[in-house]
């Protein structure tokens, strides 16, 4: 079965069908940028775009980089427009995909559901914890394979900043940050979640997943069990699919 997937971030929007028996995406994606500003209209229309790309005409799975309850409002917006705090997402995307049906995740938790039932956390029992690195941190915690949503353990305190200040890609980039000094960065925020959780398997997520073997080496003193995303930067695509498909 397939089901379009998309992946709405703080740098580009991406979609694609996904092949939901092989939790693989059934076509390449295809991407836009996301605009700047990122409000409400502006980021429809790129979902438009994407979803228009492939001619699709069936359900529609978003996921969206902030808290969203309901399946449908969103509640925070730490790296778009704060304009789409407390707009309905789900009502909003489907008038401008022309009625299809649509429905709307946390980024990270639809990321993390893909990697629980496809890749790195599949039959993992415990405390799994996925973390997404981009433009922003997004976090997605399992406790026996059931996920605790909205968790947005990117804003916890580090160095008197949200640790997405100081340890998401987008830190490493805006600071010329060499992999070895940002994996300390890293490491510091793993170690503080580490502490209040305890998981027994940390993913590590986003579009940094791919480069893994360039930082995760630098990473000392985590007690959990660190691996790289199998999905990589797929899973939101992935798990947002999924999402449609259950509903």
């Amino acid at each position: 079965m397939q089901i379009f997937g998309v992946d709405i971030g703080g740098s580009g929007i991406k979609g694609a069908p996904v092949d939901l028996d092989k939790g693989d995406l059934a076509e390449e994606r295809f991407k836009v940028l996301t605009p700047h500003p990122s409000t409400p209209d502006s980021v429809a229309d790129g979902v438009r775009e994407v979803v228009g790309h492939f001619g699709w005409q069936g359900p529609v799975g978003l996921t969206f980089p902030g808290v969203v309850t309901g399946g449908a409002t969103v509640r925070t917006a730490a790296n778009v427009d704060k304009r789409w705090v407390d707009t309905d997402a789900r009502a909003l995307f489907s008038e401008r995909l022309g009625g299809l049906p649509v429905t709307v995740v946390n980024d990270a938790d639809a990321a993390g559901v893909a990697e629980m039932h496809f890749g790195a956390g599949k039959d993992r029992a415990g405390t799994v914890i996925l973390l997404t690195f981009g433009t922003g941190i997004g976090s997605a915690v399992f406790i026996d394979g059931k996920l605790v949503p909205n968790t947005e353990l990117g804003h916890l305190e580090l160095g008197g900043h949200d640790a997405e200040k100081r340890a998401s890609s987008k830190a490493k980039d805006d600071g010329e940050l060499t992999w070895e000094h940002w994996a300390h960065r890293v490491q510091k925020y793993l170690a503080h979640v580490e502490m209040l959780f305890s998981p027994e398997l940390i993913v590590v997520g986003g579009g940094v997943s791919r480069k893994s073997h360039k930082f995760l080496p630098f990473i000392e003193g985590i007690k959990a069990e660190i691996v790289p995303a199998q999905l990589q930067n797929n899973a939101g695509i992935v798990g947002a699919a999924m999402h449609a498909a259950e509903s």
